[in-house]
């Protein structure tokens, strides 16, 4: 079976995007819409960690309020 890279629901993307942008500006990295190429590794693996770290306590906080 072929993987597809296109999203179910297309506001996943978009709220995805904007989740993206928000996380970068916390960290202090300067995101632009489209490509980031010029991004060192560093700066995008702050943003993607951070985004991950986020995802974790978000997921947390919801097991600890039911």
């Amino acid at each position: 079976m072929a993987s597809s890279n296109k999203h179910t629901v297309p506001e996943a993307k978009e709220a995805m995007n904007r989740f993206k942008m928000e996380v970068a500006n916390e960290v202090g990295v300067n995101l632009k819409q489209g490509y980031n190429g010029d991004l060192t590794s560093r700066q995008a693996g702050s943003v993607g960690g951070n985004m991950v770290k986020k995802m974790i306590q978000q997921y947390e906080s919801n097991i600890a309020n039911k």
